[in-house]
């Protein structure tokens, strides 16, 4: 066992401040299209509120371009799109969140949305800030023309096209009402398939593509805010698992013309538009998912509304999509596909036929960066050096063999997001490790790079210990799972193991485990560790990173192998004598919550306390996109379903059970714990919930501390560790 020295000890306030230490690096950056300077969102000394800054790569002067308006810098004066829009991406930062440039290199326009209101800057002019474009309403979905002349956006459900110099609006659409909107993504696309838009422009700006969406025939839910000085409605049109989905179809708007027609593209009721990219001469390259969500159907649509099936992926069990189509100069198409049943890198025809597999191995393409077609190379991140870890690498566009073995750019360990120059010569690069907080550096194919952020924080200045990555075993006995083990600060040697504490998600689409900054600042596992307990983080067979059948072990039943492989590894650590069995708790948010109940039902000897913190109870109660892909449809597996259910578990709960849930929450809804509750009492046992109000799924402003103080109270009073004085 590594012994721990001493440290300064958390208080409630550092656990709960966001961001965390050492977070606060430039968030968006991307290369200006004059290639002399980046362009980057960040909050000075630390603050989620944020501005858009130049930096100078010559001289290394930084200039504010845009600064934010007052109402963008408190959470409780944002509007209701902002706030969904932040639920949707995942967002904490405040301020100005986006930013887009299009157009010439010489006199490029910058796009800054913010509060429903639009505002652009033209070339130089930037650096002495941007103007407002007038008369847009609340506008969303904003997006430039690729020559820089146009924005088009929502406002109330209808589109509009405004020149960003001026002049009168062009109404595009004029049929928006309760239900039918017309630009965006439903919820179900931005929620679950990672669409966050809803009008596409044509490479030449003649043409503007756009869904037209129908969510009628979804049943509204409602969901009030009670707790201001009067109660106030708000109506979702939330697809439930078994149900209607929204209707999508595609218009297609001419600059040139009168009205918008309509494509023919054989989108069903029940399916999805997933993807579009905009063809540099051919229109648009559409992705439709059927519901089933085991193909992937690729069209190609024109600007005069004609579409053609270009060519069909399958994929067993399902569909993970990805944002990695690009088309070449020459017409052909770079894709990656997890046909090999690890994601990899090909390149089809024009028609999209296959031509070439250019990656391959058990290990995953995590992303393309970049083309460069000068050099004839593909950039892109993978895990080729190890799941916990995420690299820069380049493979040639004309590799006749699939590369099990690419080059490598990116230098020092850890984990590396990359954004590339227009011709993937230079990279922005943000890494970090589990021992320095993230860095931002821009690169060229020479080895030359340069520092544009340090925020100087090591673990050893947090007064922090990084938690010891460790490998275990699934409970099958074969499959290597990846661990973080936050030890206790205050065992004693010879005192007998400490009581643990198992920090869980579990589920598909994350990964916890790496070699990141973001553990080792993690204040509510380290706060635990520092009182007492011993913190464990496992990737069960279900969480992604390894290949599709590794992530498949919650196919048709969920809670029951992510379970196991989570006691599996317990029992593990504590045949190492790492950790005390007879006292062990249990914490997650979300599928994380769901798995902390499940935890407890499935292995009531080994789970003596537990929190969950917006938990699933019944997957008939979440929307159809992520339910279906794992579960199928509930009338034809409705085993699957019962057996998920932990309502269908509660009898087997022995423990202290404590419920968080925000009052708001329109993903994974506030009636989950209720029923909970419920299933509990009719079982006789009595478990506690605390409510969030105003808070939706993700926990923010000053409800996240008192998230935080109830979840430490329960774990440490449950597991018989001493508890803080002002938690007492």
């Amino acid at each position: 066992m590594t012994a721990m020295v001493s440290r300064r000890l958390l208080t409630l306030d550092d656990v709960a401040r966001r961001p965390e230490p050492g977070m606060d690096a430039p968030g968006g950056a991307v290369f200006a299209p004059d290639g002399r300077s980046i362009t980057y969102l960040h909050g000075p000394n630390g603050s989620l509120v944020r501005s858009l800054w130049r930096h100078d790569l010559t001289s290394g002067e930084r200039v504010e371009i845009a600064a934010p308006l007052e109402e963008t810098t408190r959470e409780e004066t944002l509007s209701r799109a902002d706030h969904l829009l932040r639920e949707r991406t995942g967002m904490i930062e405040l301020g100005v969140t986006s930013f887009s440039w299009a157009g010439d290199a010489r006199e490029p326009t910058l796009l800054v949305p913010m509060s429903g209101r639009l505002f652009v800057g033209f070339g130089p002019e930037t650096e002495r800030g941007v103007h407002e474009i007038p008369d847009v309403g609340e506008a969303s979905g904003a997006a430039l023309s690729p020559d820089g002349a146009l924005v088009s956006f929502s406002t109330g459900g209808d589109l509009y096209v405004a020149s960003v110099r001026g002049g009168p609006l062009r109404r595009i659409t004029q049929e928006a009402e309760e239900g039918v909107f017309n630009g965006l993504a439903e919820f179900a696309a931005a929620e679950e398939l990672g669409r966050f838009e809803g009008a596409w422009w044509s490479a030449d700006s003649g043409s503007l593509l756009f869904a037209h969406v129908d969510e009628r025939a979804i049943p509204p839910l409602t969901i009030t805010h009670s707790a201001g000085p009067g109660p106030r409605d708000e109506l979702h049109h939330y697809p439930f698992a078994g149900g209607p989905n929204a209707l999508v179809t595609l218009r297609i708007a001419s600059m040139s013309g009168s009205a918008w027609q309509e494509v023919p593209l054989p989108i069903e009721a029940d399916d999805y538009l997933a993807r579009v990219v905009a063809h540099p001469a051919e229109g648009w390259l559409v992705a439709v998912l059927p519901r089933e969500q085991r193909t992937l159907e690729w069209h190609r649509v024109g600007v005069d509304g004609s579409s053609e099936l270009l060519w069909t992926e399958e994929s067993e069990p399902w569909i993970n999509l990805d944002n990695d189509t690009r088309i070449l100069a020459d017409g052909r198409i770079l894709r990656s596909t997890e046909r090999s049943g690890f994601r990899h890198l090909e390149l089809r025809s024009r028609g999209g036929d296959l031509e070439r597999v250019l990656t391959g191995g058990e290990w995953i393409v995590t992303g393309v960066v970049a083309v460069c077609e000068r050099r004839r190379e593909v950039l892109f991140t993978g895990t080729r050096d190890g799941v916990l870890e995420r690299h820069l690498y380049t493979v040639p566009l004309d590799a006749t063999e699939p590369s099990a073995d690419p080059e490598r750019l990116s230098t020092e360990p850890g984990w590396h997001t990359a954004v590339a120059d227009a011709d993937g010569e230079r990279w922005i690069d943000t890494w970090s490790d589990l021992g320095h907080s993230p860095r931002v550096t821009v690169a060229t194919r020479d080895g030359d790079s340069r520092l544009i952020h340090e925020s100087s924080t090591t673990a050893e200045e947090a007064q922090l210990d990084p938690p010891e990555l460790v490998k275990l075993l699934a409970a099958d006995g074969q499959t290597p799972l990846e661990a973080a083990v936050y030890r206790s600060v205050t065992h004693v040697p010879g005192a007998g193991p400490p009581p643990a504490v198992l920090w869980v998600y579990g589920g598909p689409h994350w990964q916890y485990v790496r070699n990141d900054w973001e553990l080792t600042v993690f204040g509510l596992r380290q706060y635990l560790a520092q009182h007492g307990a011993t913190v464990v983080v496992v990737d069960s067979r279900g969480t992604e990173g390894r290949g599709l059948a590794f992530e498949s072990a919650v196919h048709r039943r969920m809670g029951w192998n992510e379970v196991a492989d989570q006691a599996t590894a317990l029992r593990q650590l504590a045949a190492r004598g790492e950790l005390d069995l007879g006292k062990v708790g249990v914490v997650g948010a979300s599928y994380g919550g769901f798995m902390a109940i499940m935890a407890m039902a499935r292995e009531p000897d080994l789970f003596g306390t537990a929190v969950a913190v917006a938990p699933v109870s019944e997957w008939t109660g979440y929307d159809t996109a992520y339910t279906e892909r794992y579960l199928g449809l509930p009338t034809e597996n409705p085993d699957g379903y019962r057996e998920s259910s932990a309502l269908t578990h509660v009898k087997a709960v022995r423990g202290d059970l404590l419920l968080i849930h925000g009052t708001v929450d329109e993903n994974v809804h506030l009636r989950h714990s209720k029923r909970l509750v419920e299933a509990f009492r009719d079982a006789g046992t009595e478990v506690d919930l605390v409510t969030l109000p105003e808070q939706r799924h993700r926990t923010r402003g000053r409800a996240i501390q008192v998230r935080e103080r109830r979840t430490i109270a329960h774990l440490l009073r449950g597991l018989g560790l001493p508890l803080p004085e002002r938690l007492g």
